[in-house]
């Protein structure tokens, strides 16, 4: 069997990274794409947000099949196929999300073996999180010790994928 592809982008808020992702996912002719949308609708703006992604993903000439799952990740792992293409949205609030039950160091295996599941499935797993600093600093130690976390959590992910991508203002950089 071989392993998926794994590409990891990062950007700020409205960076373009989403749309980045899905352009870049519809490009490798996939069996079949699939949006995995961890974001939640917090505000009106955001609920806008989403609807305009999925409106978006309804007019691609690729068919898409859109899961919101903002928790337990190993129910989409069991909807996956050979040969897909996973676009995973907004890791990081995945990830926030599960500390609500969880530890970091427990929560941060959660996620690895996630990956791994998907890559021995997916034709190419395409990760989206949010940059580490995207927001004000912060002097509260919980805060300082979530950036700090999912800074090394970007790292590891830079460093298990194929490719990495950075997003400002609708350009990417590539790293990887």
């Amino acid at each position: 069997m071989v392993r998926g592809k794994l590409v990891f982008i990062t950007g700020g808020v409205r960076s373009g990274k989403s749309s980045f992702a899905e352009h870049y996912l519809m490009n490798e002719q996939a069996r079949r794409n699939v949006y995995v949308a961890s974001g939640v609708a917090v505000d009106g703006e955001m609920a806008k947000r989403i609807e305009r992604h999925q409106e978006d993903r309804e007019n691609y000439p690729v068919k898409w099949m859109t899961i919101e799952q903002s928790r337990h990740f190993e129910q989409i792992v069991s909807q996956i196929q050979v040969g897909d293409g996973i676009l995973w949205d907004c890791v990081t609030t995945w990830l926030a999300n599960e500390l609500y039950e969880s530890n970091m160091e427990e929560v941060e295996k959660q996620l690895y073996h996630a990956i791994d599941q998907l890559l021995e499935k997916a034709k190419v797993v395409v990760i989206v999180s949010n940059e580490v600093l995207d927001e004000p600093l912060s002097t509260y130690e919980s805060v300082v010790l979530y950036q700090k976390w999912i800074g090394q959590i970007h790292q590891q992910l830079v460093a298990k994928a194929d490719y990495a991508f950075e997003m400002e203002y609708g350009i990417s950089h590539q790293w990887k």
